[in-house]
């Protein structure tokens, strides 16, 4: 069988629709298995632009099929789906990609996947496909009412979209669900005890890695275009700079903590944000990083290594329940687990996976970390407590909850001379809508404890 980025997408897609795999798993998987110098560059995007796509555009995909195929979707055999899928989404998706192309290569993978006497079908309904396009018809029988219509559309599940048309409105929906259909973006965070930003930009241009600084972060680069391998690029070994969306940048600034603190970081692995306070600490003082998963907890230390920083304490337990902190931290971050809604774009199984009940089954744990963290805070110490998700459940009403539940406790909005301070909601809480800032959503809020321990 040969090796192609198609034949790669398709082993991949199997596994994911078969198997239940995470698709980076997935894709990880399949192509690890190939060196550079078997599978290129441009192979191995493609493949990797086609399994994740056809992930996230999957219900707009079946739709099709099931308007202009004889079986619908759902009834169609696994692998001949996945090579309509494939088809489709170079079809509708990819500019780049020549019609005749798409279409040769989907029944070319149908031959030589044991599909040969489906070949013809597939050959039919895309080139269906193409008539109805070029026609200026829609492909896709679309209901009247807008939440389903836009949930078709742009490939999301209907519960999902009827929530953020009720938050947001139907513009800011749509532009929401857009969003989370491109490529995510890939930011670095400079580490300042190692080197600078403009030294990063410099190291990174001759690899052709274009990074651009983000305006609103002293240390954010974003990177433009397609980079290879991370690992691979210059500073990356040397611990000058790591993987880290913009947002989540943004907690660590809000956290704020100063050197010689002592700061607790109750759900830590893999290490980001725990790494960046120790870099914003000068990695001067403590921080004991906490998670309740070994192999995770085993890469914060990883990460630590790497950029050189050592101030950091891994700890493994349960921040739900553990007491030994009790009144230790000068600032406790709580970045709970949440339902991922803000990171849909760069983890796009979780559009398929959460439901109402899954996330409904998160809010009493977000809860009791939230109040048992809040015990190790000192008194007028500070607690910020953050997720990558845009749900208000897991948000503005956990703090509503956590506030009257427990006097003294109040909201510290950004200082005024910090990045943040433009950006943050009349209540002083954060919430970062990716259309309007161009990174993941994601919700902050920093709390003071009372100065008296007993209120």
């Amino acid at each position: 069988m040969t090796v192609n980025a198609r034949q790669l997408a398709l082993t991949a897609l199997q596994q994911i629709d078969r198997h239940a795999a995470y698709t980076d798993i997935a894709l990880d998987r399949t192509l690890g298995k190939y060196k550079k110098d078997t599978l290129g560059k441009a192979d191995r995007a493609l493949t990797t632009e086609l399994v994740y796509g056809v992930v996230r555009r999957q219900r707009t995909l079946n739709a099709i099929i099931d308007h202009l195929g004889a079986k619908k979707a759902q009834d169609q055999p696994p692998m001949l789906r996945s090579i309509l899928q494939i088809g489709l989404y170079q079809l509708r998706y990819l500019d780049q990609i020549p019609p005749s192309a798409a279409v040769d290569t989907a029944v070319e993978l149908a031959k030589t996947n044991g599909q040969g006497r489906l070949a013809k079908v597939v050959n039919g309904l895309l080139r269906q496909y193409l008539r109805t396009i070029e026609a200026g018809h829609e492909a896709i029988a679309l209901p009247d009412d807008p939440v389903q219509r836009a949930a078709i559309l742009h490939s999301f599940p209907d519960w999902m979209v009827a929530q953020w048309f009720e938050q947001f409105g139907e513009t800011d929906a749509i532009a929401l669900c857009d969003w989370f259909n491109q490529t995510p973006m890939l930011d670095l965070r400079v580490n300042p005890l190692r080197s600078t930003r403009e030294d990063v930009q410099a190291a990174l241009a001759p690899s052709g890695a274009n990074a651009q600084p983000v305006a609103t972060l002293p240390q954010a680069l974003r990177l433009v275009g397609s980079v290879g391998a991370i690992p691979k690029l210059p500073g990356f070994k040397p611990g000058w700079w790591t993987v880290q969306d913009s947002s989540a940048q943004w907690v660590g600034l809000l956290v704020d903590p100063q050197p010689g603190e002592t700061v607790i970081d109750a759900c830590a692995a893999p290490g980001g944000k725990t790494t960046h306070l120790a870099e914003l600490m000068e990695d001067c003082g403590t921080i004991w990083a906490c998670d309740r998963t070994p192999h995770r907890l085993r890469k914060v230390t990883q990460n630590a290594q790497r950029l050189g920083l050592t101030c950091i304490k891994t700890e493994l337990g349960d921040s739900a329940k553990r007491t030994e902190y009790r009144g230790m931290g000068d600032r406790v971050l709580v970045d709970a687990p949440c339902s991922g809604l803000g990171t849909l774009h760069r983890h796009p199984d979780i559009r398929w996976r959460q439901t109402p009940t899954t996330i409904a089954e998160l809010l009493p744990l977000q809860a009791q970390i939230l109040a048992n963290a809040a015990t190790w805070v000192k008194p007028s110490g500070r607690l910020v407590y953050a997720t990558c998700t845009l749900n208000p459940p897991e948000n503005e009403q956990q703090i509503t909850q956590f506030l009257a539940a427990h006097p003294g406790w109040a909201i510290a909005p950004p200082a005024p001379d910090s990045p943040l301070a433009p950006f943050a909601r009349p209540d002083g809480s954060l919430t970062i809508f990716p259309p309007h800032h161009h990174m993941d959503g994601f919700y902050m809020v920093a709390l003071t404890a009372p100065s008296d321990p007993s209120e």
